[in-house]
């Protein structure tokens, strides 16, 4: 397969942000939006039909045509036609099976930021012999970006800081001297697209024998890089499933994209809970900055001998550890930053427990609200493990998910996919349990993943993060299973009885979700 390539300007950044154009020979996905500023009552709109996402996205203001060399353009079509014509894809360091692998005893320790890969298993990821998956949801975070608009700003004065007071530049440093800020805000990069297009592959690969009858049931939250994300993948879905020649083709797959306006009731995206919004997350910020006034001071005495007359603060030794992964994601290649080089794989570990105690406490169990801001989507989930209504009076759009055109159940639709951000996937899992056995993590020393449960934020949230839900007819068992698996990690599932394959009976999964069956703590959202 080939396709073309074109190049959009960024909101702030000098860089342009590479946009991948439909497949060759077929129309872009259809994009039902549902909410946004012309809905009729501000909450739960009549779904609407809008002409063709990027269409519409090509045409704001944000996304004006910047004009690029025709060397360089020329040069990203011939490592994207490498990329679709290779086992391989267009990163040599990333993969559809494995993900991100280059320098794993740095890159996999940026939290959230790193970019996904496939995360140990005590389990085996494989199918169990003898069963069959008969259902599957994917839950997946967006690929990729650039920093969100506030940290962009943010991290282009600690780089021109740099630039106007160091009297030097001492030894691996001296790049910084000449480097320019060209990040942008808030978008996908093109090493983000490619992850998406994977993450498709690699689902249409796992459930193929459900694949080449059905198509999967799609939604997205309302941010643009959550919607592109959502399309990408479809388009690594649709070109696997092609090449095994389907009974029927489906082609464009339909994206229902629910909104992030204010007051809009939407599962994977939170703003609904007032008290969580609000104080509730001070919590994260006391527990965030405890742990850095012991890790960053040394790294902090370090970069002021290198980079003498800067005075680099605690937040700004932070910032330099962040140019290092978002300018190895808005590399094509998923390069690896001069950045990341300044820092000891040590740092890098004492960097992921920072934000994995950002994750726990801001959007889990160590946050008084986190987890009840995921029950949404869980009962969203039992219904429909369960064939059965949406039962549920917190974040859930009950004209979305009483219709079946909006949120079908059972019959044909046996795969489903929804795309989201990793804050709202942390509440999630919260809320379904998954991390139950993880203690409360320690501000003021390091602790292992394993002695965390498995819980970090690189192995649960990375960019294109997947979580996987499936339910497996097995010979000889009386009643369905369901197994999770986030990022190929088969859970354990503790809290529903898991056995040695990490399975559970449909059943006691079921009766596990006490949580959120009750609504979690929605009851305190609004006193």
């Amino acid at each position: 397969m080939s396709a073309a390539l074109r190049t959009w300007g960024g909101a702030t950044g000098g860089r342009g942000n590479i946009k991948y154009d439909r497949l060759i020979n077929s129309a872009e996905p259809e994009v039902l939006v549902v909410g946004g500023p012309s809905s009729s009552d501000g909450r739960e709109a009549t779904p609407r039909i809008l002409d063709r996402h990027l269409k519409h996205f090509r045409s704001s203001k944000k996304r004006q045509l910047a004009i690029t060399s025709m060397a360089v353009l020329g040069a990203l079509s011939f490592l994207y036609w490498i990329g679709f014509n290779s086992s391989t894809t267009w990163s040599s360091c990333d993969s559809v099976d494995a993900g991100y692998q280059c320098q794993p005893a740095i890159s996999h320790y940026w939290g959230q930021y790193s970019p996904y890969y496939a995360v140990p298993s005590a389990i085996s990821a494989d199918v169990p012999d003898q069963c069959q998956v008969t259902f599957a949801q994917v839950l997946s975070r967006h690929g990729a970006r650039d920093p969100t608009s506030s940290k962009t700003a943010q991290y282009n004065a600690t780089v021109q800081l740099v630039h106007a007071n160091a009297n030097s530049f001492g030894s691996g440093y001296e790049f910084i001297k000449d480097y320019k800020y060209t990040l942008g805000a808030d978008q996908l990069t093109g090493f983000g697209q490619l992850q998406m297009i994977n993450s498709g592959t690699n689902f249409y690969d796992r459930y193929h024998l459900l694949a080449l009858h059905t198509i999967p049931f799609i939604r997205a939250s309302g941010e643009d890089r959550v919607i592109e994300s959502a399309q990408n993948w479809t388009q690594g879905f649709h070109e696997l499933r092609l090449k095994n020649k389907p009974a029927k083709v489906y082609w464009p797959y339909d994206i229902l994209v629910i909104s992030e306006e204010e007051g809009f009731n939407n599962t994977l995206s939170h703003s609904l809970c007032t008290n969580f919004e609000g104080p509730s997350n001070n919590v994260k910020d006391d527990s965030m900055s405890t742990w850095a006034s012991i890790f960053v001071p040394p790294i902090t005495a370090r970069l002021n001998s290198n980079l003498p007359g800067v005075n680099f603060t605690t937040a700004t030794t932070i910032d330099m550890m962040d140019l290092c992964p978002f300018n190895t994601v808005a590399s094509p290649t998923g390069e690896i930053s001069p950045f990341c080089a300044l820092f000891t794989e040590i740092e890098w570990n004492q960097y992921d427990y920072y934000q994995s105690l950002g994750k726990y406490y801001g959007y889990t169990w160590g946050n008084p609200l986190g987890a009840t801001q995921g029950v949404g989507f869980a009962n969203e989930l039992l219904a429909r493990l369960t064939n059965t209504p949406v039962k549920d009076h917190t974040s859930t759009n009950y004209t979305l998910d009483s219709a079946p055109s909006t949120f079908p159940l059972g019959g044909s639709t046996s795969l489903y996919a929804d795309f989201s951000h990793d804050n709202d996937m942390t509440a999630i899992f919260g809320a379904l349990g998954l991390y139950n056995n993880t203690r409360p993590l320690l501000n003021t020393t390091i602790e292992d993943v394993r002695e965390m449960g498995g819980f970090s934020a690189s192995w649960t949230v990375p960019f294109a993060a997947r979580a996987y839900f499936e339910k497996l007819d097995c010979v000889g068992a009386s009643e369905e299973y369901v197994r999770v698996l986030v990022n190929d990690r088969v859970l354990p599932l503790e809290m529903c009885g898991g056995d040695s394959l990490g399975r559970c009976t449909l059943s006691s999964f079921v009766d596990s979700m006490g949580f959120a069956r009750q609504g979690g703590h929605w009851d305190e959202c609004f006193v």
